[in-house]
């Protein structure tokens, strides 16, 4: 789903107000970026709890996901004002990555110490900042709209950053035909669901 959004739905309406070396340099530098933040142990949200990030603290894990949540929030406003289409695209996408990210963290902080009961609320608050990023990304953008196809060209650069660097590389451990033809269906129906609503936009 994170695929087909950056690639069906919002490269394509980034390269309608931008030139497609415009849109590409600005995808390539936002992933360098991501990579960069992913270094400085503000971006990794891996879903293993054995994941060597995870070692340092439940606080630190905390704070990348909230920001990475705010982060979300934009991505989701630049969406609803590229089309109200591209903006659920935007949406499906970031809670079907969301939904295993959140349950993985739960997970780590209970791992790190956490209560059940404080785990979920600390889970909840870092959770927060993707309402706070919608609403500053959408009165910003709104004020700004030149940057509009820029911020759309980032968003794109998430999409495809968490995809590549993070969930593809976690699926080369699952090993059998019946988990390859599920992945394939999976993939086949976040795909399908992306061009149908960019096909209605």
């Amino acid at each position: 789903t994170l695929l087909g959004a950056a690639l069906l739905g919002i490269i394509p309406h980034a390269l309608e107000a931008l030139s497609a070396r415009a849109v590409m340099t600005t995808v390539l530098a936002g992933m360098i970026g991501f990579f960069v933040l992913e270094s400085l142990v503000l971006w990794r949200h891996c879903h293993e709890q054995n994941c060597p990030i995870h070692s340092t603290s439940g606080i630190l894990i905390l704070v990348g996901d909230a920001f990475h949540n705010f982060v979300d929030g934009l991505v989701i406003a630049s969406s609803f004002l590229g089309s109200v289409p591209l903006g659920f695209t935007a949406t499906l996408a970031v809670i079907a990555h969301e939904i295993p990210q959140e349950a993985g963290d739960f997970g780590i902080l209970l791992h790190s110490g956490y209560s059940r009961g404080k785990a979920f609320l600390f889970n909840m608050l870092s959770a927060s900042p993707t309402l706070v990023g919608a609403l500053l990304g959408y009165a910003g953008i709104q004020a700004l709209r030149a940057a509009a196809p820029y911020v759309l060209s980032i968003s794109a650069a998430s999409f495809l950053y968490i995809a590549l660097a993070d969930l593809i590389p976690g699926r080369r451990g699952r090993k059998g035909l019946a988990a390859l033809v599920s992945e394939l269906i999976l993939i086949g129906v976040g795909v399908l669901t992306v061009a149908s609503l960019e096909t209605h936009s």
